[in-house]
């Protein structure tokens, strides 16, 4: 039987060279000297599944006795049952200083850029307050911004001939009478972003997202059917595909602004209904804050060629980020744990335990739109 050893100053400690040379073999502790050191959660697993015993002293303790020892630490409970669920499927995981990562993983994804160009000037249309919505009448421009540029919505959602209106949403508005392209014969640009603020304080932030893609070429609409802020395009896309039907867009974005915090639940659900209707979520963090110091909790080695991979052949390939179902996270402390993971050569995983300690995983990378000063990541739900 395994035997394990804890002392208040000097953590769980095994002694006996049999239960050391059996836990070597699993890539469990830190040997130093005669002694091998564990953390907390190789203890507490060794306890939960390996039935080893545990000494304090000359008192055995129990997996409670144990773990109630750092009831009050951050996210102990998650962080445990996350360690659990990886080591459970056979792959090894070890604390977040123990090896760098594989060279070339953390690596970033690179979207095209294609420069904005809009051949209409002078339409001019009436803004609506409480709906923030801009009508166009004139069905010439109104047409071609539809057609041409993807703008607004000419006639009916999918069925253009029915009527000759263009509506163009908030975004669109601001950002068109910003380039001379549209103004609004009721109300100033000052009126309209005041409006949009009241209805929406994080408008701003919103706005700055939007009018970042947009200005590299690419189509960026609302992704309220989807549960997110916008979907994209990628440049060139038009409503209809070459007379072929609709054009079906592939990514999301959700706007997660870096003073701002969000329920992982809620995030989790976003990314979920993104995945079912097979799009990429994009998780959008604007503007140029320093991102928070948040410690990674864990590197993760995975498989090769259907082989686990270990610390004897292989380098890690994950960082792993342990969050509960009910935790909120912020934009800020996001950023900084996907930081921390590629300054060490290894792509993020986000594992959140629900409360029933099933454990979920999300793939985070990072993309680079040139030229932007906000933080976009492709966000994918992944199977270990």
């Amino acid at each position: 039987m395994l035997s394990i050893e804890f002392q208040p100053k000097g953590g769980f400690r095994v002694r006996d060279q049999s239960s050391r040379d059996i836990l070597k073999k699993g890539f469990f502790g830190q040997s130093s000297g005669g002694t091998m050191g564990l953390s907390n959660e190789e203890a507490l697993y060794l306890m939960d599944v390996r039935n080893a015993e545990c000494a304090q002293g000359s008192k055995k303790l129990t997996f409670n006795e144990a773990a109630s020892k750092f009831w009050s630490d951050k996210k102990f409970i998650a962080r445990y049952f996350t360690y659990k669920d990886w080591r459970d499927r056979g792959l090894i995981i070890k604390g977040p200083n123990s090896a760098t990562g594989q060279s070339g993983a953390g690596r970033i994804k690179q979207y095209p850029k294609s420069r904005f160009r809009i051949n209409v000037k002078g339409a001019k249309g009436t803004f609506f307050k409480d709906d923030l919505i801009t009508v166009l009448d004139d069905p010439v421009k109104g047409r071609k911004l539809y057609e041409s540029y993807w703008i607004g919505q000419y006639g009916s959602y999918k069925a253009a001939d029915r009527g000759k209106l263009n509506k163009i949403d908030i975004f669109e508005t601001l950002f068109l009478i910003e380039k001379g392209i549209v103004s609004a014969d009721n109300i100033s640009k000052s009126g309209i972003f005041s409006a949009a603020e009241r209805s929406r304080p994080d408008f701003q932030k919103l706005y700055s997202v939007y009018k970042d893609w947009r200005e590299k070429g690419y189509v960026i609409k609302t992704g309220f059917k989807f549960g997110t802020h916008f979907r994209i395009y990628f440049p060139g896309a038009k409503p209809m595909s070459n007379g072929s039907g609709w054009t079906h867009s592939k990514h999301v974005i959700h706007v997660f602004p870096k003073d701002a915090k969000m329920l992982t639940s809620e995030w989790a659900r976003a990314i979920r209904v993104a995945h079912s209707v097979r799009k990429t979520f994009i998780l959008a963090i604007p503007g140029t804050a320093r991102s928070s110091r948040v410690s990674i909790d864990y590197v993760l080695y995975h498989r090769r060629n259907g082989e686990a991979e270990s610390p004897s052949n292989s380098k890690p390939r994950y960082a792993m980020l342990s969050l509960s179902e009910d935790e909120h996270i912020g934009g800020s402390e996001f950023s900084g744990a996907i930081k921390e993971s590629m300054s060490k050569k290894l792509e993020l995983i986000v594992a959140i335990a629900d409360r029933e300690t099933a454990v979920t995983y999300y793939k985070v990378r990072q993309i680079r739109l040139q030229g932007s000063k906000n933080d976009y990541y492709e966000i994918d739900w992944m199977q270990p």
